[in-house]
């Protein structure tokens, strides 16, 4: 291990907004913070959104910059990626913001039923021989829709038509709701924080002149949910 991740990982240590728990403790046990994190961690009742797959945590802390009525989360299994938005969030004081390295399966030993308002999936590893690891498959939106609010909103931003287009299925299957669908992000009338931030990767793919898709839908309050290949 390079000496760079070992410092990355001593001083992920240090940061009181960055969660740690062990992926086997959360097999057996629910986080401490499991339905209160409004009140005993972010000390307010705003709504709380959540980014599976955060990565840099690129846009868990840019969608906190610009809205400090609402609090966000970050959950991926990279120490190292997730040292940059923590060390972002520590250096700039930003009280809206916490991250979780942990595996996003384990999403229910977090939150409770009604704890997030909204989830954003950027940029995520389209799978493409395992169906049921991508971030939008049945199982996933299983465990998303035991912690959403009722109708609570899902984005889906990627470079991937694979991981759209499956997407797109999925929703039709599971009858759910679209409320915007583009296969050119910055060609779609669109505005707001979906085209005002982006990551250092989707930034790399434009300038490779590679198109940018995106989906915004609602996940109903149904338990179980269908892939298109069951």
């Amino acid at each position: 291990m390079g000496k760079n991740k070992l410092k990355r990982f001593k001083e992920n240590e240090t940061f009181k907004h960055l969660f740690q728990p062990s992926p086997k403790k959360m097999l057996t046990n629910n986080f401490f913070l499991k339905g209160k994190w409004n009140s005993d961690f972010f000390n307010n009742n705003n709504p709380i959104i959540l980014e599976v797959g955060c990565g840099k945590g690129e846009y868990t802390v840019n969608l906190a910059r610009k809205n400090t009525d609402k609090n966000y989360i970050g959950i991926d299994i990279k120490g190292p990626r997730l040292w940059r938005g923590s060390k972002t969030v520590h250096e700039e004081e930003l009280k809206n913001v916490a991250f979780i390295r942990n595996k996003v399966e384990f999403l229910t030993s977090f939150f409770t039923e009604n704890e997030i308002s909204e989830i954003w999936i950027t940029f995520p590893d389209p799978q493409i021989k395992k169906i049921k690891k991508r971030l939008t498959s049945a199982r996933f939106l299983e465990n998303y829709s035991k912690i959403l609010v009722s109708n609570g909103i899902i984005h889906l931003k990627t470079d991937s038509t694979l991981m759209h287009e499956f997407t797109k299925e999925i929703i039709k299957l599971n009858n759910l709701e679209t409320v915007f669908s583009t296969n050119n992000l910055y060609s779609s009338e669109i505005s707001g924080e979906v085209k005002e931030i982006k990551t250092f990767y989707e930034q790399k793919f434009l300038d490779e002149g590679l198109k940018i898709t995106y989906l915004k839908f609602k996940l109903n309050e149904k338990n179980t949910f269908i892939n298109h290949e069951e």
